[in-house]
């Protein structure tokens, strides 16, 4: 195989979760005075840590969010993750054909742990991931665009960046992944492709994703 590693962003890439968190996070921007569409969301926030929201409200504006805003907001998502939340199509076979075959792969995600966890728990994907293979914005000191989770996740599983492929859907992902010296696919299951257009290759379904590491 051509890498030692596949790093998987989780938001829209192993679990369905994008139209989830961001149809809430733009109604509750929108309730605190923040007039923010779904699309305005998508286009801004996608695959960013919690800290943009705050950064960009912050500049567009000159307010601060509240300081409860984060856990108001989780609180939320995972409430409608337990109603709504499935993985995204492909996500298991993927999994468990990378286990069969001895493929090392992790998650580095721009959500929180508990989010991650709470996710896969309710999607099933849990049983592939110990907490070993778990990275998240919230281990490093800047979230993607930054390459500094996709490099942490590479040197705590003990794999050179250029031995790594990343899996991604969100232009502030692929921005990442090219940052850290990574190649990366971009999965553009629900993201427009010229959108991730730096990414090495395109695709749309996460089945197609074994025979591309061949």
């Amino acid at each position: 195989m051509r890498y030692d590693l596949v790093i998987f962003d989780n938001d829209g890439v192993l679990v369905d979760s994008e139209p989830i968190s961001n149809r809430l996070l733009a109604a509750y921007l929108t309730e605190l005075g923040h007039p923010t569409s779904y699309e305005d969301s998508l286009r801004d926030y996608m695959g960013s840590a919690m800290h943009r929201v705050h950064d960009l409200v912050l500049e567009r504006t000159g307010r601060r969010l509240p300081a409860d805003f984060d856990e108001v907001f989780h609180t939320r998502v995972f409430a409608a993750f337990e109603r709504e939340l499935r993985p995204v199509p492909g996500a298991s076979g993927v999994l468990e054909k990378l286990a069969a075959d001895g493929v090392p792969y992790c998650v580095a995600s721009s959500g929180s742990h508990e989010r991650i966890r709470v996710g896969h728990r309710t999607t099933g994907l849990d049983r592939w991931f110990t907490d070993e293979r778990i990275f998240s914005a919230e281990d490093v000191g800047r979230g993607k665009p930054a390459p500094d989770l996709f490099l942490y996740a590479a040197g705590r599983m003990g794999v050179a960046p250029e031995r790594c492929l990343v899996v991604e859907d969100s232009p502030l992902g692929v921005q990442a992944a090219v940052a850290a010296g990574m190649d990366v696919y971009g999965f553009t299951a629900m993201t427009p492709p010229d959108r991730l257009a730096a990414a090495g290759h395109l695709f749309s379904d996460l089945g197609e994703l074994p025979g591309l590491l061949a």
